[in-house]
């Protein structure tokens, strides 16, 4: 805000000057001997505590929307004199009517002829002439002697001094309170006295009279003008003074109303002469004296000065009416240049005052909860002077332009972030279900229009409330702070081209302004502003899993922040910003966002000489593929040349470059043939690395490859060699059967623009397991250095030009694939063959009631083991009425199941027979078995038998 005049901004309020507080009061007689410094200090202090009070009412600030009847205090001399409201006429021409210093028709006026409104008429009212007038003055108390004895009555003589000296002093006292009355009158302000008394004295029987004899003499009101005040504590005073400007606002009330009354006849008279007015033209370019005042701007500062009255009597809805009657005739100045013409003084200041009544405006809105209007008020002033701007030649082409717009959001952002210190509540925009409130609508309207299904007025203005008008929707100062550096980040843009053309065509830019934005730190208020918001939107942003979006924007600030940081040439902060940002758009695969960001990144780490964080981010930036186009290599010459330039810092250890959570250099995949296998049978797999499109890396020298299994099987080195051709898209090498040990390899480790690299083997396992491939580890040596590169067997490079799918090699030359269409080839499931076992079921029919009816059961072992085999029988249970069924075997009976019934170990074509009895009464019908199978192996795993079960 310190753009703008303050006075333009702040919030008015009744004003009261306050005089003969400057130093402890002394009573205006000699005290006598026996008078003590007790009673001095007591007064002494009663002024110290009436000037804290008094200043501590209310404070100078634009954001003050509490209708407390407080003034603002301003502590003045006693023989204080008010400016003239009227110049003196010349003795030249005594008969020209008079004006205002301050007024246009004034020729010694800063506004002569054709100005509106000066800050300093505003400070006039706010600091030169005050409504209310309170003067601090000591009664005169004649000295008090101790009588001679207790006996001895009053002295005739001395009651007789002490009442001729007290009318004397009160005299005096009362001619000096006139003649301020005399100069309080003449511009109708409230002149109050505060007597300041002892204790001892609001006990004397003469107080009344000399009190009355004060008032009459010196011509002071019979209401509120004439207070007694003794010492006090400091709560006493404190309700003292709430008494006293309770006391006191009516009166200052009344005077800017009768300030508004007096201005609202000038603009009436001023109305009604507008039809005579003839507007004089003179040729264009004809030399002449500067033109008067229009009738429009009359308009203007009549209504803007209503404005400031009816907001210093705390009239907030009046004062939005004058304001917003006077923003309006402003706007019809600016769009005529023969009113306003563009880049003179009097545009400049009446540019400066539409800004600043807007502010007025909105501020108002806020004050009444309107957060919709002041923000469609504020950008509908954006982009009315937006589109007057490109008519005075101030398009979004020039940095001037840019300037304004991010002045106004960064007024409206300041101003926001006060009201949020005091009482401004920002709304919370969370949607609304819309069937929830449909249905609210709808029970809140009558049942019987909503059986005619017509649709009331009422529901329409709900239904259309459930949607937001974005313009509308007032958000948290950060947004504001944000806006406003953008907006000056292309405010900096338009100067630097205008500062090239000045360069390139070797003469001065026209722009008046542009002698003073060169000096200008653009980077210093981007960067406050961008700081501004960066702490907003984190106070602003709840802890809640929803606001997300919020967290985000908040880390491209932070962004920006660095950017700027780096623009200024401070790469060691912006270092620090971009570290941690790249940390979460890592985690959360924002490619698009961290993309500008390892660029900018990188060319900080250029400047501050840290080689191994070079080589880190050139890697990373190689997976992304931030490579120019024109320049093909660009990446890879930029790396192999730290490489070789270059040592690391501890050329022992190897530079191990992790990354897991960014983009991979290369597309890899892991393709298993079959879902699973047996054990002991072979699983055919493929493994295939393919190198990146849009980004070179034939030159980087790739020493080894090295694939590491899950398990116990032993790690695949596949060592570089020159001279096998890397010119191919697909070139193809068999690892045989992988084994627990280590077997090292010989290919070409070179890789062209988007060619493949396809490894086969096969793996065996004895026991049930997964097998998988766990990580590729890349080794690269150059020099001093040895970077190892791990890589994710299954991982793939998002937004590739060329995305992997799962494939299979079937045909080497020429190559041909095979899709393979399962959600994840990458592992195989190693199980146990079942056990091969035969069971037949054999019984005579038909079975008798109370039979024990005879059935067969014959296992027969056709697997290569011995295998232990058990049955279970269960007999379901029967629908039938009044049966009763039981089944037996080697002696075993139950009515329902019969668990573990052992067949004995049976050797590889071995069967065994056992016979079930069943026996069943009651009626007739169908009786139901079921008879699972379990066999048990010899061989264990992990020290377990080896089962399988079988249900028939």
């Amino acid at each position: 805000m310190n753009s703008y005049p303050p006075e333009l901004l702040v919030q008015l309020a009744p004003v009261m000057f306050v005089a003969g507080l400057d130093a402890p009061l002394v009573p205006p007689s000699s005290p006598a001997p026996s008078t003590t410094s007790k009673s001095q200090d007591a007064f002494a202090v009663l002024t110290m505590r009436l000037r804290d009070a008094l200043l501590s009412q209310r404070k100078v600030a634009i954001w003050q929307p509490e209708k407390a009847k407080s003034f603002q205090v301003i502590l003045v001399d006693r023989d204080l004199r008010f400016p003239p409201r009227k110049m003196a006429p010349n003795d030249d021409s005594p008969h020209v009517p008079v004006h205002s210093p301050l007024s246009p028709l004034t020729p010694s006026s800063p506004l002569h002829p054709d100005g509106l409104i000066a800050p300093i008429w505003i400070r006039k009212h706010t600091t030169l002439v005050p409504s209310v007038f309170v003067l601090f003055m000591r009664i005169f108390e004649y000295p008090q002697t101790a009588p001679r004895s207790p006996l001895d009555g009053a002295d005739p003589d001395r009651e007789r001094d002490r009442e001729q000296e007290e009318r004397k002093r009160d005299a005096d006292l009362a001619a000096y309170i006139a003649l301020r009355k005399k100069s309080t009158n003449e511009r109708g302000i409230k002149l109050t006295v505060v007597l300041l008394a002892s204790r001892r004295m609001l006990d004397d029987p003469s107080l009344d009279a000399r009190l009355t004899f004060i008032r009459k003499q010196s011509g002071l009101d019979a209401r509120a003008a004439l207070f007694v005040l003794s010492p006090v504590s400091q709560a006493e005073l404190g309700d003292f003074v709430q008494s006293l400007q309770q006391a006191l606002y009516e009166p200052a009330v009344e005077y800017y109303t009768s300030h508004s009354k007096r201005v609202r006849r000038k603009r009436n008279r001023h109305t009604q002469a507008l039809s005579s007015y003839s507007n004089p033209i003179s040729p264009l370019g004809a030399a002449g004296g500067p033109r008067p005042l229009r009738p429009e701007g009359w308009t203007v500062r009549y209504e803007y000065k209503m404005a400031c009255f009816a907001e210093f009597r705390g009239e907030d809805e009046v004062a939005l009416k004058h304001y917003q009657d006077a923003y309006e005739v402003l706007a019809v100045m600016f769009g005529s240049i023969a009113i306003l013409p563009p880049r003179t003084k009097r545009w400049a200041e009446a540019k400066v005052l539409a800004d600043c009544i807007n502010v007025k405006i909105v501020k108002l809105y806020m004050y009444n909860n309107e957060h919709a209007l002041a923000l469609s008020h504020h950008t509908t002033h954006i982009r009315k002077f937006g589109d007057l701007s490109r008519g005075w030649s101030i398009g979004e082409d020039t940095f001037e332009y840019w300037s304004w717009i991010a002045r106004q959001y960064r007024i409206l952002s300041e101003l926001m972030e006060q009201g949020t210190h005091s009482s401004l509540i920002i709304p919370s925009h969370q949607p609304v279900a819309f069937t929830n409130a449909l249905n609210s609508l709808l029970s809140s309207s009558s049942p019987q229009a909503a059986s005619r299904g017509s649709t009331p007025a009422l529901e329409i203005d709900g239904l259309r409330s459930l949607g937001l008008n974005p313009s509308h929707a007032l958000q948290h100062p950060g947004f504001y702070y944000y806006m406003a550096a953008r907006c000056t980040e292309m405010r900096r843009e338009r100067f630097l081209a205008t500062l090239e053309a000045e360069a390139t065509e070797h003469g001065i830019s026209s722009s008046p302004g542009f002698a003073n934005e060169k000096k200008v730190d653009h980077l210093v208020i981007i960067l406050e502003l961008y700081t501004k918001a960066y702490e907003l939107f984190k106070k602003h942003t709840p802890n809640i899993p929803q606001s997300t979006s919020q967290a985000r924007l908040t880390l491209w600030i932070a962004y920006r922040i660095g950017q700027t940081y780096f623009d200024s040439g401070k790469f060691d902060m912006a270092v620090r910003f971009f570290e941690r940002i790249a940390r979460t758009y890592r985690r959360e695969s924002w490619d698009t966002m961290l993309r500008p960001l390892l660029t900018t990144w990188y060319a900080c780490v250029q400047q501050l000489g840290d080689v191994e964080l070079s080589v880190r981010l050139l890697i990373e930036m190689l997976g992304h593929g931030l490579e120019d186009v024109d320049e093909p290599g660009t990446l890879q010459g930029d790396l192999l040349e730290v490489l070789k330039s270059t040592v690391p810092t501890t050329p022992d250890e190897p530079l191990l470059i992790d990354s897991s959570e960014s983009q991979p250099i290369f597309d890899c995949d892991v393709v298993f043939w079959q879902t699973e296998v047996k054990v002991g049978e072979a699983a055919a797999f493929q493994l295939t690395i393919t190198a990146p499109e849009d980004v070179a890396i034939s030159d980087l020298p790739f020493t080894s490859l090295t694939i590491a299994f899950a398990g116990t099987y032993g790690p695949i080195t596949l060592q570089h060699v020159d001279g096998e051709s890397s010119n191919t898209s697909s070139r193809y090498l068999s690892l045989g059967t992988i084994s627990e040990e280590a077997k090292t390899l010989e290919t070409s480790l070179r890789w062209q623009h988007g060619s493949s690299l396809i490894l086969s083997g096969a793996m065996v396992s004895h026991v049930p397991t997964t097998l998988r491939v766990e990580e590729f580890l890349l080794t690269l040596v150059h020099g001093a250095w040895n970077i190892q590169i791990p890589l994710d067997p299954t991982s793939s490079r998002t937004g590739s030009p060329r995305p992997l799918s799962h494939r299979w090699l079937s045909c080497v030359s020429p190559p041909r694939f095979l899709d393979v269409k399962r959600d994840d080839p990458s592992s195989v499931f190693v199980r146990y063959r079942s056990h091969s076992v035969e069971l037949d079921v054999s019984h005579p029919s038909p079975a008798c009631i109370d039979e024990e009816y005879p059935i067969t059961i014959e296992v027969t072992n056709v697997d290569d083991q011995d295998l232990e085999v058990f049955v279970d029988i269960l007999l379901q249970p029967t629908e039938i009425d009044d049966a009763v069924n039981s089944i037996s075997i080697d002696g075993e009976s139950s009515s329902s199941f019969i668990k573990g019934v052992p067949f004995g170990t049976l050797s590889p074509g071995e069967n065994c027979v056992r016979v079930l009895h069943l026996t069943s009464t009651g009626g007739a019908g169908d009786r139901i078995l079921d008879i699972s199978l379990q066999s048990r192996s010899k061989k264990s795993f992990n020290g377990e038998p080896l089962k399988t079960s079988r249900r028939f």
